[in-house]
């Protein structure tokens, strides 16, 4: 799973799966749900992010994997 912020549009994509999207659909105004082919949640992209959900905390607890960091 990623998260991927992108300042420049105030975007947030949260990357699911590695798997391709081929639907996707709007839940609510500027939040739409990426599929695949079969129907699974690949991901999810919320505009007007910094307005809609809280950037400046991330907590991970108790996650089975690892945690990587990308300053960009």
């Amino acid at each position: 799973m990623k998260l991927n912020y992108h300042p420049d549009t105030d975007s947030l994509y949260i990357d699911l799966s590695e798997r391709v999207s081929v639907e996707s659909r709007e839940i609510s105004a500027g939040v739409v749900l990426d599929y695949d082919a079969e129907g699974n949640l690949v991901g999810i992209d919320i505009d007007n992010a910094s307005v809609k959900v809280q950037l400046k905390d991330l907590t991970l607890s108790k996650l089975p994997s690892k945690v990587h960091s990308v300053i960009a």
